[in-house]
Order: structure tokens, then sequence, then C-alpha cells
């Protein structure tokens, strides 16, 4: 597990913009699983994170000072440079926000990245059919609790569990036809009806649960594994895995990155859902850069209640 001293808070110098830059003065900055995997220094689908250097990750902010043609002064945009509270950008990967559309901070939850992990891993990978029963482990998560809601929007019945009573009343707020407490109730109990689609965040025991209740030619959509995340060693696979070939089960694995392209229908059709209430969010809110690693922390430990953010400065008023 990370500790607090693993990090150190940093002053810069802000040099002013040259031409074709831009100076942004973050609101809000993400905290995300999948960076406690990038403080490892081993080869990934994603860098290691460097000593000495910034977290990059996903930033939603305002554009103070411009020279650059493509972003006015004042206008929100989405990048990913990650725990600081002004960066200055070229405008390579950024993205504008519109936030009459909704608040800001949406841009690193419901609306971005965790938001269409949940879009592209249920729908492309996953693909739910009417009337199936979806498990969701992690569903008081990011990911987790727009998945269940998506799949309820689509005809599905939706199984979710999390990691408190506070988090389990939230799913069953948010329509989810069962829920339970995993402290209380292990998985390989709570699974007593068959399970055609298994939405994975966790990994572990909660796998080896879900390859057991999967019916016959059901899928596992391998999203993350956060109860491994910390393991100072190998962990050996679920012993139930002979389970793939008798059941003849698909297990398929994505990374968000890789369907970027998505982002527009994502949008399109998520946007409007956020809009009127028929997929709703939570935030956990941390205030302050100096304390981005608690919430990090806290992220790993199951403190959060949907998006884990950091307030950085102002959001939209």
């Amino acid at each position: 597990m990370p500790q607090s001293t693993d990090f150190a808070l940093v002053e810069a110098e802000v040099p002013d913009p040259a031409e074709g830059q831009m100076l942004i003065r973050n609101a809000f900055v993400s905290v995300d699983p999948y960076m406690r995997g990038r403080m490892n220094d081993v080869r990934s689908y994603v860098p290691p994170f460097a000593l000495g250097e910034p977290l990059t990750g996903g930033a939603v902010g305002r554009v103070v000072a411009s020279r650059n043609g493509r972003f006015d002064e004042g206008s929100w945009v989405v990048h990913n440079l990650g725990w600081r509270e002004l960066a200055l950008s070229a405008g390579d990967g950024l993205l504008a926000f519109d936030p009459a559309v909704a608040p800001v901070s949406t841009a690193l939850g419901v609306l971005g990245m965790p938001g269409l992990t949940a879009y592209v891993g249920l729908l492309d990978v996953g693909r739910p059919e009417e009337g199936e029963t979806v498990y969701v482990s992690g569903a008081a998560g990011a990911v987790g609790s727009v998945v269940g809601q998506i799949a309820k929007l689509r005809g599905c019945r939706v199984i979710g569990s999390a990691g408190s009573p506070e988090k389990v009343a939230w799913l069953r707020e948010l329509g989810f036809d069962e829920a339970f407490d995993y402290h209380e109730v292990p998985a390989h109990e709570a699974l007593t009806e068959g399970v055609d689609l298994y939405f994975d965040n966790v990994g572990g025991p909660t796998l080896e649960a879900a390859l057991s209740a999967l019916r016959m030619r059901g899928r596992v959509v391998a999203c993350g594994a956060i109860s491994q995340y910390n393991a100072t060693a190998p962990t050996p696979g679920p012993p139930n895995l002979f389970l793939v070939v008798t059941k003849r089960l698909r297990i398929e694995g994505f990374i968000v990155s890789d369907h970027f392209d998505r982002m527009p229908a994502f949008l399109a059709e998520v946007g409007p859902w956020v809009q009127d209430g028929s997929v709703r969010y939570r935030e956990t809110v941390v205030d302050g850069i100096e304390n981005a690693p608690a919430a990090l922390i806290g992220l790993l430990t199951g403190e959060n209640v949907g998006k884990m953010l950091v307030k950085v400065g102002p959001g939209h008023e």
C-alpha cells in the first residue's frame, strides 16, 4: 500500500505561455485505480510514473492565459497533465468541455474516462442482451455505478457488490435489483442465481465466485482487479478456471485508451441520460493538492463513493 511519505509536495516557477502555449488553472485532478499500477517500475500498457516528476493523469481546468489559437482564455479543457494546480500546455491531447452541459467535475467521472470505460466495457465488450443478468463488482465506484445503470437502461437485471452498507444503499437507490456488502456476505454465498455477464473491477475471490455463478456461455468483462493491486507477490489465478472450458465462457479484457474513438457516441448517448437524471452519479471530493496522496490511498482502501476527485482550484460558478 502506498504511504504518504512516498510523495512530495513541490512548488515550481510557472513561466508565461510561449507562442502556441496556454496556461491552465486546474479545478479538479483525477484519482484513479490504474495510478497504483504506474507506481510499479514494470512494463505495462502505459509507462510507469517517473520518480521526481508529477503524477500524470486526468485533470480539468480553465485557460487563464493563451497564445494558442485553438483555445481562448476562459475556456474549459480536459487534459492529462495530472497532479498540479497550474499546467502549461501546447494544446496536444486537450479536449474542450462545456460547463453548460454538466458540472466540470463530471469531465473526469461520469462524462469522462470512467464513464467511457463503463460504456465501452459493457456494451462493446460484454454485449448484454435484454433480460440477461449482469453482476458488477466494485459497483459503487466511478465505473461500476455507471455500468449498472446502463445495464438497467438496456433492460437487464443487475446485481452489484460493494464494501459498505452506505454503498449498498446507494446501489439500491440507483435501481440495482440486488446489492450486497461483500464484507458481510461473501460473493460465493450472495450469487445464488445464474449470471450471464460479469463486469469485473475486483479480481481475486470475487472473480472465482462469479465464474461459478455464470451460466453456460457467460461472459466476463475484465476491467480491473483492485483487490490485487497492492499484492507483494504474484497471486494465483482462480482455482475454478476450468469452468471457462466446461461452461464455454468468454473472458475478455480491455483498456479504455484503445477506445477513445467511441467518445462521441458515448457522450451523445450518456450525456442526455446524465442531464435528465436517468444516470446518476456521486463524487467524493478531497480539497487541496497537498491531500492528493491521501485521496489515492483512500481510493485503494474503498473510502470513496463514486468518483474520487481532488479540488485544486475554483470550479465553474
